[in-house]
């Protein structure tokens, strides 16, 4: 069936509430309307990264619920759940085999030693060199079998998450048997995480490597076909890969959004979100914010790197409570493609700036995903990241049910809502985009319609002033939402 055009929240299991029978009991109060969909970030048994080192997808947290908490939720919303494609769990039951047996193991094969990639078994220094990275150590983590040898064994990630060799039968079986499982019960789209770093190949950076990543695209999407499930495969980098994803059919994320939003609101001039928008796939997930960062790499050759460098100045000179230091190994971050804060706070807590970032988003083309702290205007949680030294934490804030409902009082969050409603279920959203010229490069005007319905939404990128439009068939009338 297709994926209902309604805004989706993306949220953790125990981040509005401490579990998913509160989550559902806060949105089937305050937020069934302005909500249709709902991507719960990973609920599995995991051993590190919140969730994304899973050690089992057959089973939900038990601190978070179980599968009938899922199902009461996909009741009201559309649900997407987290697929691992590139890796998982060090404390799996098939690497834990492995460790144990080794070649005698029937998950051998799962896994990806740097002696089946190499001849010598380890690569050149031209060789590592190639090979994208995150991460400023070589993708490996030496392990210990249990007869006392040692070998390097691919690892992207953390330590705890043992990449797969997604191209043995044993692994296939997995991932066709996951998704399968997944689509039961009850997931209406798969999130692919990580899946450029699937394929590694001697000879190419092992990045979205072509044309082998095509053909595991197309496997999943096979075998979830007969289900009525999609997949959208998450690649964070240059736009172009979006571009690529979106010409075969796939769902793609809208990363470039985000950054050229803030250059947008930070500069005054719409020129270069406009061009954007006039190209950009119209089956896509649009963000703001995530439980990672703001992403930077997404928007290379749509800002000039003089203009990406004057956002990022700008956000942590004028951004509230956010610094570099965040976002660097002195809080465990060692990725160097994103920037770690609140969107709220990336607009200095500014009220007016934020309610227009949103309404942008919201028509732009595309399914809008708004995170639980975006949903909520949540600050940077400085409390939270000094306390654990995870720089990713400063977004990552856990809201109890008395906490969410205080924060519901907030005009920003009633008029945010008061926008998700609208975008939710005015008729013209499934119609027809357009973008108008202006005389102005401050001024942004962009229209939907459909029909008789059509909603435009006219702003000034420099004063953030905005207005947002409709007509109302049933009366002959044009309506001011704001």
């Amino acid at each position: 069936m297709p994926v209902p055009n309604k805004i989706m929240l993306i949220t953790y299991a125990d981040s509005m509430g401490r579990n998913l029978k509160e989550l559902k009991y806060l949105l089937k109060k305050h937020f069934r309307e302005a909500i249709g969909g709902l991507h719960i970030l990973p609920f599995f048994p995991s051993s590190a990264d919140r969730g994304f080192a899973p050690i089992t997808y057959e089973k939900v947290d038990e601190a978070f619920g179980t599968w009938d908490d899922i199902e009461a939720l996909r009741e009201d919303f559309y649900l997407m759940f987290d697929f691992m494609i590139n890796h998982i769990s060090r404390q799996s039951i098939f690497f834990q085999d492995f460790l144990a047996r080794k070649d005698e193991s029937p998950y051998a094969t799962m896994f990806i030693r740097y002696r089946d990639i190499w001849p010598c078994g380890e690569p050149t220094v031209q060789e590592l060199d190639m090979i994208y990275k995150r991460k400023p150590r070589p993708p490996y983590v030496i392990v210990e079998f249990a007869d006392g040898t040692t070998e390097k064994i691919w690892c992207t990630f953390s330590d705890e998450q043992i990449d797969l060799n997604v191209t043995s039968e044993v692994t296939r079986a997995f991932i066709k048997k996951t998704l399968e499982y997944l689509a039961k019960k009850g997931a209406s789209l798969i999130r692919l995480d990580a899946v450029a770093y699937t394929i590694k190949k001697r000879g190419t950076n092992c990045f979205f490597v072509e044309p082998e990543i095509w053909e595991l695209l197309e496997f999943c999407r096979e075998v979830l076909a007969p289900y009525g499930v999609e997949i959208l495969p998450e690649v964070h980098e240059h736009y172009s890969f979006q571009l690529k994803l979106a010409e075969r059919g796939y769902w793609v994320y809208d990363f470039a959004l985000p950054m050229l939003v803030l250059h947008t609101l930070y500069s005054g001039s719409t020129t270069r979100l406009v061009d954007w928008l006039r190209i950009c796939p119209r089956k896509q997930f649009t963000t703001l914010d995530t439980h990672d960062g703001i992403g930077v790499v997404d928007v290379k050759d749509l800002l000039t790197d003089e203009e990406i460098e004057k956002t990022k100045e700008y956000l942590y000179s004028r951004g509230a409570n956010v610094k570099r230091i965040y976002s660097t190994t002195a809080y465990n971050n060692l990725d160097i493609y994103q920037i770690n804060c609140t969107y709220y706070s990336a607009l200095g807590n500014n009220d007016d700036a934020y309610l227009l970032a949103r309404a942008i988003q919201f028509f732009a083309p595309g399914i809008p995903q708004v995170y639980y702290v975006g949903l909520l205007a949540g600050e940077n949680d400085i409390e939270l990241v000094e306390r654990t030294k995870q720089g990713r934490d400063i977004n990552r804030h856990y809201y109890t049910v008395e906490e969410v409902e205080e924060n519901l009082r907030r005009p920003v969050v009633q008029k945010l809502l008061q926008l998700m409603r609208f975008r939710n279920t005015y008729p013209a959203f499934s119609g027809d985009f357009a973008i108008q010229e202006t005389n102005s490069e401050h001024l942004l005007v962009l229209r939907w319609k459909k029909d008789e319905y059509e909603a435009t939404l006219e702003a000034n990128a420099q004063t953030f002033n905005f207005t947002v439009t409709y007509s109302d068939p049933s009366r002959g009338t044009k309506e001011k939402l704001f």
